[in-house]
């Protein structure tokens, strides 16, 4: 009997990864627990172990395969008393599930410089092009990577115009909001050579779905405020000049360590802000669990930092720093950046004065951190210097309210202009 190895899911959010190698070939005897192949999420590479034990006899997808879905078939392994084909295929007895897949998941593999005749098309065109009996390699694809989709095969068979026959150039102004843009029609627009090519890996291609998803079904509004970073500035000074213990370093706390612990206190203090929207209901959490935005190249990590609510400055410092090693490293784990109902994204260190960020699904807001600035206000009719920075929050409208958010908002500045509160 032939078992199916799918591609499990390696995380809540997960719904496609890529094929970074096999660790086994065909005709290698497997074990149970052995590392077969290493996948590429939108957080990680991670390896997967072998939960049965035979011989694989057929690699589905292979190295370099892009956008594989969970649950795919992946690869087939063949029990040891089960023969398999000298040509090293699939064996007689393999289940039609992975038999009637195989050919069409060659068009998410990665290509090289050689080039081919394959036709690149999804399952679903193919199996509308053969009822209508439509040849393929005909057609002009308007999917990814001009892969050939629904929409081109019925085009086909009612007469009308694949999509890419409509140049870009000449769409009228007034309808170009209708437009679809593809990858070919946007590379028309350039003059060959003047440009490279750059292959989306999983986390960009993640971060592109996930953005898409969160301004089109999430009702975004946004409110600011300004906080004096006076009182904070001169207390981080003073605790890290201090070295709390004589076989211990001096602390290194940094403003982002604060906001962290402040925005903690103020989800406690008003626990209807601490919630999520999950459709037919509303989830409100006992403790505050903030994801924090880490760059990484190519793109960002958000760890969530557990019970923030409940630690030292000086125990969410180190935490950061560990949970962002382990996100510039790919080593994040699933557990390590799912859930929590809060995000800080701070964009100050690069001198940005104030942005207005995307939420991050499922949470209910995300505050964004500007640079803290020298700033002349007027104080008792008297002009004053002080070092402040502008906070901008992103709010999920189906379960925030504005007076609420704004709650939140002042709260978490009286916190953070009064920074004994947080050591408290």
């Amino acid at each position: 009997m032939s078992i199916s190895i799918l591609l499990p899911s390696l995380s809540p959010s997960m719904e496609t990864g890529n094929i970074v190698r096999w660790l086994k070939k065909e005709g290698d005897e497997v074990k149970i627990g052995d590392v077969i192949a290493e996948i590429e999420t939108d957080k990680a590479t991670m390896e997967i172990e072998a939960f049965d034990e035979g011989t694989l006899s057929r690699i589905v997808w292979p190295e370099g395969s892009l956008d594989v879905r969970v649950n795919e078939v992946i690869g087939i392994l063949a029990a040891r008393s089960e023969a398999v084909s000298a040509a090293g295929g699939m064996p007689d007895a393999a289940p039609s599930i992975a038999t009637a897949e195989i050919e069409p998941k060659t068009a998410g593999a990665i290509q090289t410089g050689a080039t081919t005749d394959r036709v690149f098309a999804s399952p679903l065109a193919r199996r509308i092009a053969s009822e209508e009996h439509i040849d393929l390699s005909g057609l002009v694809g308007s999917g990814p990577r001009g892969r050939i989709v629904r929409r081109d095969v019925e085009a086909s068979v009612s007469g009308g115009p694949p999509a890419l026959q409509t140049p870009v150039g000449e769409v009228l102004p007034g309808s170009a909001r209708n437009i679809c843009w593809n990858a070919e029609q946007i590379i028309r627009l350039y003059e060959p050579g003047s440009y490279e090519e750059i292959n989306l890996d999983g986390m960009r291609r993640t971060i592109a779905s996930r953005v898409i998803e969160a301004k089109r079904t999430v009702p975004h509004f946004y409110l600011s405020i300004d906080c004096d970073a006076g009182a904070l500035l001169k207390l981080r000074g003073e605790l890290n000049a201090t070295q709390m213990r004589p076989d211990t370093p001096p602390m290194k706390l940094t403003v982002n360590d604060f906001i962290v612990k402040a925005l903690a206190i103020s989800m406690q203090e008003l626990p209807e802000a601490n919630v999520v929207w999950a459709e037919d209901r509303i989830l409100r959490f006992h403790h505050s669990d903030i994801a924090v935005a880490v760059a990484v190249d190519g793109g960002l990590h958000t760890p969530v930092l557990r019970r923030a609510e409940t630690k030292s400055l000086s125990s969410i410092s180190s935490e950061i720093k560990m949970l962002a090693e382990r996100a510039r490293a790919d080593k994040l784990a699933p557990g390590d950046y799912s859930g929590g109902s809060a995000s800080i994204s701070n964009l100050g260190m690069y001198g940005a004065s104030n942005f207005q960020p995307i939420i991050n699904l499922p949470h209910a807001f995300i505050l964004g951190i500007g640079a803290v600035e020298e700033r002349l206000v007027s104080r008792n009719g008297q002009p004053t210097s002080i070092r402040a920075f502008t906070v901008t929050m992103s709010c999920d409208h189906r379960v925030m309210d504005g007076a609420l958010a704004a709650r939140l908002l002042a709260t978490f500045k009286a916190a953070v202009q009064n920074p004994m509160r947080i050591l408290i």
